[in-house]
């Protein structure tokens, strides 16, 4: 069993009208009833996770924490950020700001798949 671990995360969820490839596109459009299972994968939403960083505490500090109390994490600003669907890293990227003021993360790499 792992060590736990506290993490800084924002949560963002994606559904069908998101896509990620001109293979997703080709797909979606095609009318073959042998590819309407795949097709339907498509809006089946999806959690995203983006972790930012760690930091290990005992209980004791984590019942210790107040408002506009700071939590040091193992990242710094411009470290790269992973981007996570059902506890596998999938992508790697960079936190940028939008210009509505929000945050957003600028993908600069994608993991390659392996089997588990």
């Amino acid at each position: 069993m792992g060590e736990p671990e506290e993490s800084y995360v924002m949560e963002e969820s994606f559904g069908a009208e998101q896509s990620y490839g001109e293979g997703a596109d080709a797909d979606r459009r095609d009318p073959s009833g042998s590819n309407s299972y795949r097709r339907s994968i498509f809006s089946v939403p999806v959690t995203v996770t983006v972790s930012i960083g760690q930091q290990r505490m005992s209980v004791s500090e984590l019942l210790a924490l107040r408002a506009e109390s700071i939590v040091p994490l193992t990242a710094h600003i411009e470290d790269p950020v992973d981007l996570v669907v059902e506890n596998r890293v999938i992508a790697k990227g960079e936190l940028i700001e939008t210009d509505e003021g929000g945050l957003a993360i600028k993908i600069t790499e994608i993991q390659e798949q392996t089997d588990d």
